[in-house]
C-alpha cells in the first residue's frame, strides 16, 4: 500500500469520461471533483493515506463520447501529465443510436478508445484504469441498448487485456448488486448512479486500484 516516500509526491490522478464522472464539477475550479465517485475515491484516499501528496483532478464532460474524448485528450489529459488515468466511457456511444438515430459503431468505438490509449502510453508513464460503461436490469425501456452496448464493453475488456490496464468491470458489479437491492435504488434510469451507486463505482475503484 501507500508510504508516503517521497518517489509518491504531487503525484495526480485523472478522472475522465462521460455525465457519469462528470457529475456536476465546476469548470471555473480546475480542482473541482463534482459530487460522485470522483469525489468519493479522493475522500476515502485521502482519509485513508493522508500522508500521500496526491492530486485528484475530473476532466468528465456530460454527453461525451469516445469520439469527444479524442478531440480533447491533449488538453484534458496529456497536457496534465496525470499519474493514473481512469476512463469510464460508452453509455453515450449507445445512447445516441436511440434517441438521436446517430450510431457509432463497435469497429469506431474501438478505434477511437485504442486512439487515447495509444497516445497515453506513448506520451506518459502513467497507470491506466479502465471502467466499463454499464446498464441496469431496469428499466425496460433502456434494455434494447443491450445489443450495441454490450459489444462495447467486450472492446473495454479487449483492450484492457491489450494495454494492461487494471480494467473494473462495473456492469456485472451492478448486476451482481441489482441482486441484493433493486436497480433502482442504484440508478434511477439505469445509467446515471445515485448516491449509493456513486459510492460502489467508488468502492470497486478503490478495491481495484489499492494504493498507489
Amino acid at each position: 500500500m501507500a508510504c508516503g516516500c517521497e518517489s509518491k509526491s504531487e503525484r495526480i490522478v485523472l478522472f475522465q469520461g462521460d455525465s457519469v464522472t462528470d457529475c456536476g464539477w465546476d469548470r471555473n475550479d480546475p480542482n473541482s471533483l463534482g459530487a460522485g465517485y470522483p469525489l468519493l475515491v479522493a475522500s476515502w484516499y485521502q482519509a485513508m493515506f493522508p500522508e500521500d501528496d496526491v492530486v485528484f483532478l475530473n476532466r468528465g464532460i456530460s454527453g461525451n463520447r469516445v469520439c469527444d474524448l479524442q478531440g480533447r485528450w491533449k488538453e484534458d489529459c496529456l497536457d496534465l501529465n496525470p499519474s493514473l488515468v481512469s476512463i469510464l466511457i460508452g453509455i453515450n456511444d449507445t445512447w445516441r443510436r436511440y434517441d438521436s438515430n446517430d450510431p457509432t459503431s463497435t469497429e469506431a468505438y474501438e478505434a477511437g478508445y485504442r486512439d487515447i490509449l495509444t497516445r497515453t502510453v506513448e506520451t506518459l508513464d502513467s497507470q491506466i484504469i479502465m471502467i466499463e460503461p454499464f446498464l441496469l436490469p431496469s428499466p425496460e425501456d433502456k434494455q434494447v441498448f443491450r445489443e450495441d452496448l454490450d459489444p462495447k464493453i467486450n472492446v473495454v475488456r479487449k483492450l484492457a487485456r491489450e494495454f494492461g490496464a487494471t480494467l473494473i468491470p462495473m456492469d456485472g458489479i451492478f448486476a451482481q448488486a441489482a441482486v441484493k437491492r433493486v436497480s433502482e435504488f442504484w440508478s434511477p434510469d439505469g445509467v446515471h448512479p445515485t448516491m449509493p451507486g456513486h459510492a460502489l463505482i467508488a468502492q470497486s475503484w478503490l478495491d481495484a486500484v489499492g494504493g498507489f
